[in-house]
């Protein structure tokens, strides 16, 4: 492959999420990399090239953002070495580094290992990699390749493939839930403090066998609820520092404040001052953000000293190009009613009871979408950012669709695993019913645009399909899999 040739960021990104190498991995400086996750690909118009990704250099685990890059020079170039945005990539993978360079450097001078791809590689693979990839698809972003041939594939096969992908992608959540719980229960025993970057777990977490008794300890399961609620609620954009943020003011910290009737008002003064989002008061003018700045610093001044964490900063959160009603704001607002019920109000038993004792699937839907739908209030309720008061009302924090994506993506996994680590076989699979069953309303335009090329937009609406159809995408359509794919290998052979 010529230096010089042009190499397109979408062929590294396959890659990378394929992970096809000829020798195991190594960082420029000569330590072991072993990729244990990926990630999720950043769809944003900033920041790292993957969210979420786990990867164990040496001895050590660590969980983060990867940046992928043409050349190493490409980190400084795209000024990534000045962007907060960047503080939490924890690999740089770039496919030439001429002069062996060791590290890339964060905005506050944290060393960020980095591998040359091009070492790893087969032959094949690098003389390919100039070659501009086939950019054809339908109009739209989540358009399929096949969208003018797939008439030859009758309705009820794909539906059938479809369902089975949304039960995939289902078992899927299912184990990262269950993942993150045995990280929780092993942080817990051992004491160990997560930093903002990363954490480290040894070699005991990897060798622990988990049992169900391990898991008898409600904090457990209220922090990792409140984590996936808060996630899901951060919709695409802010779904990472949403998580991020549960993880900053946890629960064990949250339980330490003085439970009266203001309580909502002190969760919300945790979360908006860990997020680095609550303004200074002399830089307000409108005057009931005055007012509600200054009942604010009076919660958190009266708590502030039991917290002991990092906080988040305002430039990490995304307001661009987000309906108002997606903003952040509103999110952690919501967030901090859910959280009230989780902590106070035994949200985890009043869920499991109506899944235990209603037995009409359609009535359990209802009940349990109630549960999530959150009307505003208070000074929200006429705000979507601080210091601008809104032109209309704000209705809801959580509407009917945000409250069935938290069910689909959230409660049905979450309860599917809480059920299997205790041995409930009736109602694991009762969960797994009401996810056949469940029909969300959902603007997702994925979904939208990829039933429309399949011609199935009826079919959109129940979750099992819907669910299959972001699954086929992701794992086959933006891959090119069109040859592992059922439809496709109907409709290109």
């Amino acid at each position: 492959m010529n230096p010089s040739s042009k190499v397109y960021e979408t062929q590294l990104y396959e890659i990378w999420e394929k992970q096809i190498y000829t020798k195991a991995l190594r960082t420029v400086a000569g330590e072991d990399v072993q990729v244990l996750d990926v990630g999720v690909r950043n769809d944003d118009n900033g920041g790292p090239d993957y969210r979420n990704a786990r990867i164990r250099i040496g001895n050590l685990t660590f969980v983060g953002d990867i940046e992928i890059d043409p050349d190493y020079t490409d980190w400084k170039l795209h000024g990534h070495n000045i962007d907060g945005k960047y503080n939490k990539v924890i690999l740089h993978a770039s496919l030439n580094n001429k002069n062996k360079h060791p590290y890339v450097y964060s905005r506050d001078g944290r060393k960020i290992p980095t591998i040359c791809m091009i070492e790893f590689l087969p032959k094949d693979i690098v003389e390919k990699l100039s070659q501009k990839p086939n950019e054809n698809h339908v109009d739209g972003k989540h358009g399929l390749k096949c969208y003018q041939l797939n008439e030859i594939v009758s309705k009820e096969e794909k539906e059938k493939f479809l369902s089975h992908l949304g039960m995939q992608r289902f078992n899927k959540k299912c184990k990262k839930i269950y993942s993150r719980l045995k990280e929780l229960k092993f942080i817990s025993e051992f004491k160990i403090k997560e930093p903002v970057i990363s954490y480290e777990l040894s070699a005991k977490f990897h060798e622990r066998d988990f049992s169900h008794s391990d898991f008898n300890i409600k904090e457990i399961w209220q922090q990792l609820l409140y984590e996936l609620i808060f996630e899901a609620l951060g919709y695409s954009k802010n779904k990472t520092i949403m998580m991020e943020l549960a993880k900053h003011a946890k629960i064990d910290y949250l339980m330490k404040i003085e439970k009266d009737g203001v309580l909502v008002n002190k969760y919300e003064a945790v979360l908006f001052n860990i997020a680095g989002l609550a303004p200074k008061i002399q830089t307000v003018k409108d005057k009931e953000s005055i007012e509600y700045l200054e009942k604010l610093n009076l919660l958190w001044n009266a708590f502030s000293h039991l917290y002991d964490g990092e906080y988040l900063s305002e430039t990490q959160w995304h307001f661009f190009r987000l309906r108002p009603q997606n903003f952040p704001t509103i999110r952690i607002a919501a967030g901090a009613r859910i959280l009230n019920e989780i902590i106070n109000n035994n949200l985890i038993g009043t869920l499991s009871k109506k899944i235990n004792e209603i037995r009409n699937p359609n009535v359990l839907i209802n009940s349990l979408r109630s549960l999530f739908i959150v009307k505003s209030e208070g000074y929200w309720h006429s705000h979507y950012i601080f210091d601008r008061k809104a032109k209309n009302d704000i209705k809801y924090f959580v509407g009917a669709a945000r409250a069935d994506e938290i069910i689909v993506n959230v409660i049905l996994p979450f309860f599917s695993v809480y059920y299997e680590i205790f041995g409930n076989n009736a109602l694991s699979k009762k969960v797994l019913k009401i996810y056949d069953l469940f029909n969300q309303r959902s603007d997702n335009n994925l979904i939208i645009e990829v039933a429309s090329s399949l011609g199935l937009k009826e079919d959109a609406k129940r979750t099992v399909i819907s669910q299959g159809m972001i699954e086929l995408f992701r794992g086959y359509c933006s891959k090119n899999k069109c040859l592992e794919c059922d439809i496709g290998k109907v409709v290109f052979n």
